[in-house]
């Protein structure tokens, strides 16, 4: 018989998870172009996001995923906080996201999103932090993190690392809010990318989601073991 703690892997974990963007950003542009310190320089709010051409938001499919992987999540045990709860909505900023998840001692967090990258181009980028002074301590950890995220999508995904972003899956970015600010073990993964007719297919797949989410779920269990 299983015991407790393999029945529920992340029991007593907290994890954050940020779906970028949100569907309404668009309606109120004086919100979303204000400035705010990203812990390096100064950047908008938020922006829209991007969409496949057939018009599937990246605010969507952001939202579903999340959606997705904090079900597989409560069932492993954990305590999941969201940086937002539906996707009918404007914001928050995304120094305010940071601040949602470093507030609730996150032991791992994600950020999803997914690209708007050139027509050609395919595949997935598992974008890193660099030092800056509030992630110091982190960088290490969400280096293997980041490495845990690129190894479960290759898994459990059919979705190739990106040919056109980053070198074999993984960049390391200094000017996303999200990761400057960030005190807990954290990295953003742009799934795919939405401009790709290949990749669009799969990001507007419900099957395909719920495939990213479990192997987000994966990749945190990993992490977290």
């Amino acid at each position: 018989m299983a015991t407790g703690s393999q029945a529920k892997p992340l029991a007593g974990k907290v994890i954050g998870i940020d779906p970028g963007h949100n569907r309404r950003n668009g309606s109120d542009p004086a919100y979303l172009n204000h400035l705010i310190w990203n812990g390096r320089e100064w950047e908008t709010c938020d922006t829209t996001g991007t969409q496949t051409n057939g018009g599937y938001t990246e605010a969507r499919f952001n939202f579903n995923v999340a959606t997705y992987l904090r079900k597989y999540l409560q069932r492993d045990g954990a305590r999941v906080v969201l940086t937002r709860h539906n996707n009918h909505g404007v914001g928050p900023c995304v120094n305010r996201r940071s601040q949602i998840i470093n507030h609730a001692h996150a032991n791992v967090a994600i950020d999803i999103h997914a690209d708007g990258g050139p027509s050609w181009g395919r595949g997935f980028t598992v974008l890193e932090p660099v030092a800056d002074g509030p992630n110091n301590k982190v960088i290490k950890s969400s280096e293997r993190f980041g490495r845990d995220v690129r190894s479960a999508f290759l898994r459990h995904t059919s979705m190739p690392t990106s040919d056109y972003y980053g070198h074999d899956g993984i960049i390391f970015r200094d000017d996303l809010a999200g990761l400057n600010l960030t005190t807990v073990p954290k990295v953003l993964v742009e799934t795919g990318n939405m401009r790709n007719a290949t990749d669009a297919r799969l990001l507007t797949s419900a099957r395909f989601q719920r495939d990213i989410a479990r192997a987000l779920e994966a990749a945190i269990i990993r992490f977290l073991r």
